[in-house]
């Protein structure tokens, strides 16, 4: 039963009763998010504002949910030095903690919703000056990646082994932080463009495409299908390959992977039963929060990057895992255990969790009715599983100065038919500049072009980093349990691989050395 009047919210009509009430859970939540003061609050227990909560929130749902609400969050955000505000990490925030520009993707999606160009006006500077501090500042010369922490991982100690420093952080170059820069200078250079800033907008546009270049050359694993979670190291970096799911989503979504890589990921990127997991493998001595644990916010990510590809049985699972997580606790908690799909046992959690509740009410605009908003229309390509055929309804959606009332029917990811008041439409969008209300209806074909699968895995964790000592020429370690190989590299380049527990160092070793220890599957342990 729902708490609040939700007659001015855009309604739900489906045959499948239980996506009709997490729907209408999510919209009942994201009234209770609303504070006195007009911000959204983080989630029940979490008061306040948090930059990456709120931007995350609002490209996912809150920019056409509570866009009112979404701005006075983001204004809530900008320090005195009229710069984005970085939320606490590693390091005490900005610059170890580097993601605050998921603001300026937030920003942009809002005025995409809105067309208000006083927020443009407003929220434009901000976004300028952030970026021109990050790009002098965040900028690896030698790799063209940005440094800093993942983004939204914050808790160091649940996804950087225990030797790695703030400075290390820093140092590290990770997927997911690079990508939301990426995005970010897009949407830059998009809203300097309309501005007429056209100076920032062509030094936006060339440092994206540099950093795409970078991110493709320097993390991605062909052998893996997928990217990188993140490079780093001291004098020399090396790569360490867990799968990141945010990042992965994210790269696929805002186009970092071209087609063919995105097809490649959405099947290779490793899934659980129970979602998509923040990372995989797990560390094995700590405890579920980011490690061992999905979070719905992430799951929402990776369904729409799901869609994307027209991957059918990847956009099942996350709806399947958003589904039953908001139905089984009756509320949108922010994570559960990887491995039981139960937020008991994770280390921090809440109920009405704003990123989540944003999750589960993009199952229903972003991916089943395939919204995508541009900086003057709308578009639409609905992805519906097979599961998932029927007539659904979406009334009373208010885009810019129109109403709409959307009718989408069959299943698929391509569309048969795009009517707008009864008359065929040869592109599957609305204009920016409609006025009143209006209906869309749109047939799909009932088929998918292309027949792919999800990679599902069991919970794996990969071995303990292995501690070593360097003492009269021989390097030697300490036996790691689970182990059935050590390799040892010298400035990122594998020199040795052996079941041994040490070896004479050879005066052609120069640089600096680390020991990796490898289980039976050959999944890696954070190098030493």
């Amino acid at each position: 039963e729902c708490r609040n009047d939700l007659s001015s919210m855009p309604s739900l009509e489906t045959p499948f009763l239980l996506e009709e009430a997490v729907y209408n859970m999510a919209l009942d939540e994201s009234i209770n998010a609303v504070e006195p003061d007009g911000t959204l609050r983080t989630g029940l227990f979490w008061g306040g504002v948090w930059t990456r909560d709120v931007s995350y929130s609002t490209i996912l749902g809150m920019a056409y949910i509570q866009p009112r609400a979404a701005m006075t969050s983001l204004l809530c955000k900008i320090g005195r030095n009229g710069q984005i505000i970085q939320d606490t990490g590693t390091g005490g925030a900005w610059p170890c903690s580097s993601d605050r520009e998921v603001w300026t993707v937030a920003a942009w999606e809002l005025y995409k919703v809105t067309g208000d160009e006083e927020w443009l006006r407003t929220v434009y500077p901000v976004a300028k000056k952030s970026l021109e501090v990050d790009m002098k500042t965040l900028y690896d010369p030698v790799t063209g990646l940005v440094r800093g922490e993942s983004s939204f991982i914050d808790w160091r100690e649940q996804s950087y082994p225990r030797w790695m420093e703030p400075a290390d952080i820093y140092d590290s170059k990770c997927l997911g932080t690079n990508v939301v820069h990426y995005a970010a200078l897009v949407s830059a250079a998009e809203m300097a463009s309309l501005l007429e800033d056209h100076e920032f907008a062509g030094i936006c546009t060339d440092t994206a495409a540099e950093l795409r270049k970078a991110i493709n050359e320097w993390l991605w694993m062909p052998e893996y299908g997928y990217y990188a979670q993140f490079i780093a190291g001291r004098e020399d970096d090396m790569l360490f390959t867990r799968s990141e799911t945010l990042g992965q989503a994210l790269s696929v979504i805002f186009g970092v992977a071209d087609a063919q890589r995105a097809d490649v990921m959405s099947q290779n990127v490793p899934v659980v039963d129970y979602g998509a997991p923040v990372f995989w493998p797990w560390i094995p001595d700590i405890p579920p929060y980011h490690n061992k644990a999905i979070w719905p916010f992430v799951q929402a990510y990776w369904m729409i990057a799901s869609a994307r590809t027209g991957n059918e049985e990847g956009v099942m699972h996350s709806i399947g895992s958003l589904i039953r997580a908001s139905a089984m606790y009756a509320t949108n908690k922010e994570n559960f255990v990887a491995d039981s799909g139960d937020w008991r046992g994770t280390q921090i959690n809440s109920s009405n969790m704003l990123w989540s509740l944003s999750g589960t009410l993009s199952m229903t605009f972003r991916v089943l009715a395939g919204m995508d908003f541009g900086a003057d229309v709308l578009n639409f390509s609905p992805v519906v599983p097979k599961v998932f055929d029927a007539v659904r309804k979406i009334g009373n959606f208010r885009y810019r100065n129109a109403i709409l009332d959307i009718e989408v029917s069959g299943y698929g990811d391509q569309i048969s038919g795009f009517e707008i008041d009864g008359v065929p439409q040869d592109g599957h969008y609305v204009s920016g500049a409609l006025e009143g209300r209006h209906d869309v209806k749109i047939v799909l074909s009932n088929s998918f072009r292309k027949k792919m699968k999800v990679n599902l895995q069991s919970g794996v964790c990969t071995p303990m980093t292995p501690e070593t000592e360097l003492n009269a020429g021989v390097l030697s370690w300490k036996a790691v349990e689970g182990a059935s190989e050590y390799e040892v590299y010298v400035s990122n380049v594998k020199v040795y691989q052996n079941t041994e527990l040490s070896v004479v160092v050879p005066d052609s070793w120069r640089g600096t050395m680390c020991v990796v220890a490898k289980n039976a599957d050959g999944q890696p342990s954070f190098p030493s």
